[in-house]
């Protein structure tokens, strides 16, 4: 398969190279730096540019099966459109005839998963440092969810430098649930497998332990 991962320099995106890479995969990565990406193979491809310029967006995007986008930002209080406006540049950049896939990373508290973080994440944590970004990220998703390209939504739970076990839970009704732990491997393990095996499109799936 031929892979785009937008955000692969670090985190959920790193991971997710690493193991496309590992199992055979074509991956093209889009940096703004790439000196910041540690992996050198020769099934990968460096893209040098950004999300938000659709020249080097649609550049990362042509030719490919699947794009990730594994973006993010540190905690801010400043408003934040990142995530909805790079979305837009991915989803005008995606080539509607070759049937390619997306899959975008959100997280907990993002659409209907508001109020399944547990008690200091919902009450403290997100409305005082991430309440920005998660009011972007709803945007992202709307905007993903009213598109005609075959979309995932994956929502990972508090993040871990963890391995990758395969041993998690991929929960679409959220009653009851509250959010635990996921590796970031692991996140990158259920994509994955969703590319070769898809069960989850069109869905916006926890993932926690």
């Amino acid at each position: 398969m031929k892979i785009a991962v937008i955000g692969a320099s670090q985190g959920i995106g790193l991971e997710l190279t690493r193991i496309a890479l590992e199992e055979g995969h074509e991956v093209t990565v889009l940096l703004r730096n790439p000196s910041k990406l540690s992996i050198r193979d020769s099934r990968l491809k460096i893209a040098k540019g950004d999300i938000l310029d659709s020249a080097s967006t649609s550049a990362a995007v042509a030719g490919q099966d699947a794009i990730c986008v594994c973006i993010g930002i540190p905690p801010t209080r400043k408003s934040v459109d990142l995530f909805s406006r790079g979305i837009e540049c991915v989803l005008a950049a995606m080539d509607r005839g070759s049937r390619q896939r997306l899959i975008a990373v959100t997280g907990i508290g993002a659409g209907d998963s508001e109020g399944h973080g547990g008690f200091f994440y919902d009450r403290l944590l997100k409305p005082f440092l991430l309440g920005t970004i998660y009011a972007d990220k709803d945007r992202q998703e709307s905007i993903i969810k009213a598109s005609d390209v075959e979309w995932l939504i994956v929502r990972p739970g508090f993040l871990t430098n963890g391995p990758r076990t395969g041993k998690y839970r991929a929960i679409d009704d959220l009653s009851g649930v509250t959010a635990g732990k996921i590796s970031r491997a692991d996140v990158a393990d259920f994509m994955l497998k969703q590319l070769v095996t898809p069960t989850h499109f069109r869905k916006t799936p926890l993932l926690t332990y």
